[in-house]
């Protein structure tokens, strides 16, 4: 699987570090305090949206006395608290990225995520300074099942498409991967089971 590859670009959340079910519950705090619940079928109509876009869309849908960079605001503060003393890696994550260290790879972040949010991750779990860059959905102008944020990572950690292996754990993700002309590498996670289709 790593051979003839110069660098490996994972996502975050599901692929790296079980953390997708903190956005439901974050979700449903945040829309609570307005006294709303969260509707069926949110977390599809979201999926590959940005940070920025998920917060513009929460603007416009629920009508929020909250400007959007409020609205990140209060996201990133209540999912740091999270990131930092609830979110751990997933079974044998430290010792594959030990292991890619060894062979000299380059390390990339491809995430929807915020810069923020995946640094304070990252670094509570002690692997923030294994990698050479993080890319976030927002640095690029489409978000995934496009490739841009792939295609970024890679530029930005010296490496081309074809040299680089993605993991990913959603379909859109994996759809963004190849399309940025990556060899790619499904993550099992059972938040995102629902969007395998047979």
């Amino acid at each position: 699987m790593l051979e003839n590859k110069k660098a490996v670009i994972f996502d975050l959340d599901g692929t790296l570090v079980d953390s997708m079910w903190i956005w439901k519950e974050i979700d449903i705090r945040f829309l609570g305090k307005y006294g709303l619940e969260v509707p069926k079928g949110l977390n599809d109509e979201l999926e590959g949206y940005s940070f920025h876009e998920t917060a513009v869309y929460f603007k416009q849908r629920f009508e929020l006395p909250l400007t959007i960079e409020e609205i990140m605001e209060t996201w990133n503060h209540m999912a740091s608290e999270i990131y930092i003393n609830e979110i751990r890696l997933k079974d044998g994550v430290k010792e594959f990225i030990d292991l890619l260290k060894k062979r000299n790879m380059k390390l990339g972040i491809a995430t929807s995520n915020s810069r923020k949010l995946a640094k304070d991750c990252l670094r509570s779990n002690g692997i923030l300074d294994a990698f050479d860059y993080i890319c976030t959905s927002d640095e690029v102008p489409r978000g995934k099942p496009e490739p841009d944020v792939y295609l970024h990572a890679a530029k930005m950690i010296d490496t081309r498409p074809e040299d680089a292996l993605v993991f990913e754990d959603i379909p859109y993700g994996l759809l963004a991967g190849k399309r940025a002309g990556m060899e790619v590498c499904a993550v099992e996670d059972p938040y995102s089971q629902g969007s395998v289709k047979e």
